[in-house]
């Protein structure tokens, strides 16, 4: 693409080089800013920064300045006799005072339950996937834009799932090991490997970093009951944000306490988070939420009324038919979402009746979005 933009001005302050573009745009660049970015300052090969700004004086400036022959700002700096030379389109795209003067806009979609009538629209077949770049980007841009997809005619063999996880990136190994087997079985660890009801909620909210995402491999689903459902928690915190604040600010600031209650582990896992938290733009991060497995609070006396019934608005609502979606997974679907997100939960079941056999895999969060953008831009 044409650069329709140059460098028309710049002048020299005390702390930063102001600049004036020829689409009426102006930028600041720190001092030390360009110095820490000066493109010699990273291994050709590894690209990792080798230059150490913590070795220049926090009074560092530019000597001599101007724009060169080739059309680069060339800067002669004020110790350490070095020369930066700086493209012209490198520093339009990295300039922090135009980005920060951008609206931000969210890349999710949110939902509630009318996707209920548009679940093809989250669907995509497994061969797709495995035989296409453009299909494994639909699937990415589902997981990551919407948080939920299904795969559908995957094969039911055990550990078949791998063949399409490894698409994107390597799974994300727990205590459950991978895949973990989600079927009925005495003595249970863990209540999903019950035929008992599962309410809505997130994996692993006692991990300081859950995993990003989970993806549910249907082998077998003969028996009477063990319907899924799931929610979008950022649809349902989002109308907290904007019709009930007390609530929302209450989820955003006070930490909850998540506890690991399996007892077949030898090691103790609890972690305290907020129910909601934020990026620094004011997205949502992630929603940790989970009745099964929340700690005895230990919260201050002062706001211990006001936690618990914001726990108790916000857990309701996360159970609202408005927002739920319900869905039965057939053999050969692989039901995957954003377990920081979407949360999932299923009816009872009838172990007598039938069999129910679900594989489960976890991978992060950084691998959906890595590859995402990866392929995205070669």
């Amino acid at each position: 693409m044409e650069q329709n933009y140059k460098i028309e001005n710049i002048t020299k302050n005390s702390t930063n080089l102001e600049v004036d573009w020829s689409d009426g745009k102006k930028s600041k660049f720190n001092y030390l800013w360009l110095r820490d970015n000066c493109p010699t300052a990273h291994d050709k090969d590894s690209r990792h920064r080798m230059f150490n700004i913590l070795k220049v004086s926090k009074d560092i400036n530019p000597k001599k300045f101007s724009l060169n022959n080739d059309g680069k700002l060339q800067i002669e700096w004020s110790e350490g006799d070095h020369v930066s030379y700086y493209d012209q389109k490198w520093l339009r795209d990295n300039c922090y005072t135009i980005k920060n003067n951008l609206e931000y806009k969210s890349p999710y979609k949110l939902w509630d339950n009318s996707l209920q009538d548009h679940l093809k629209s989250v669907e995509i077949d497994h061969d797709e996937i495995v035989n296409s770049d453009e299909g494994l980007i639909k699937w990415l841009e589902l997981l990551h834009h919407t948080g939920i997809a299904i795969v559908k005619n995957a094969p039911t063999d055990e550990n078949s799932g791998f063949k399409v996880l490894n698409r994107i990136s390597h799974t994300r190994e727990t205590f459950f090991k991978t895949p973990f087997e989600v079927i009925n079985i005495p003595k249970p660890n863990n209540s999903a490997y019950t035929a008992h009801a599962l309410r809505n909620h997130m994996d692993l909210p006692w991990f300081e970093n859950p995993p990003g995402y989970q993806f549910l491999h249907c082998l077998i689903n003969s028996a009477e009951g063990g319907n899924s459902s799931a929610i979008d928690a950022f649809k349902v915190a989002s109308y907290l944000r904007e019709n009930e604040k007390e609530i929302f600010d209450t989820l955003v600031e006070i930490p909850f306490k998540f506890k690991d209650t399996d007892y077949t582990q030898e090691a103790h896992r609890h972690f305290h988070a907020p129910s909601i938290t934020l990026t620094k733009d004011g997205d949502f991060n992630d929603v940790r939420f989970s009745v099964a497995t929340m700690d005895v609070l230990d919260c201050s006396p002062e706001v211990m009324e006001k936690a618990y019934k914001a726990h108790h608005r916000f857990g309701n609502l996360l159970h609202d038919p408005k927002y739920q979606i319900n869905f039965r997974l057939e053999p050969g679907d692989i039901f995957s979402f954003n377990n920081r997100r979407v949360l999932h939960g299923r009816t009872e079941f009838n172990p007598n009746s039938g069999h129910r056999h679900l594989q489960g895999y976890y991978m992060d969060r950084d691998e959906i979005i890595g590859r995402l953008k990866y392929l995205k831009s070669y």
